[in-house]
């Protein structure tokens, strides 16, 4: 099975963090591309419990995705946007 998902990288630190959405795993690593390589792993870690147990259509369903009768289909991603606010102290 296929399921398409985006990316978002951060530094934190010294680390990378990378969170796969709208799956919403995230995981880390010391440069970009080590943070791409554990999120992926972690999200098929995470499809394939999902699938063992049997939860894996509420899942993709309460993620967002619907199944249009042959595979997945990931929400429509319109855009990302970086925002601030200002929180009193």
């Amino acid at each position: 099975m296929d399921i398409d998902y985006v990316v978002q990288i951060w530094r934190d630190g010294t680390q990378f963090t990378a969170h796969a959405m709208p799956v919403d795993v995230a995981s880390c690593g010391a440069t970009p591309q080590a943070a791409r390589l554990a999120v992926d792993e972690a999200v098929r870690l995470f499809l394939q419990t999902a699938d063992a147990q049997g939860t894996l259509a509420d899942v993709l369903e309460d993620a967002g995705y619907h199944f249009d009768g042959q595979r997945w289909q990931s929400p429509d991603w319109v855009g990302m946007e970086k925002h601030s606010a200002v929180a009193a102290a």
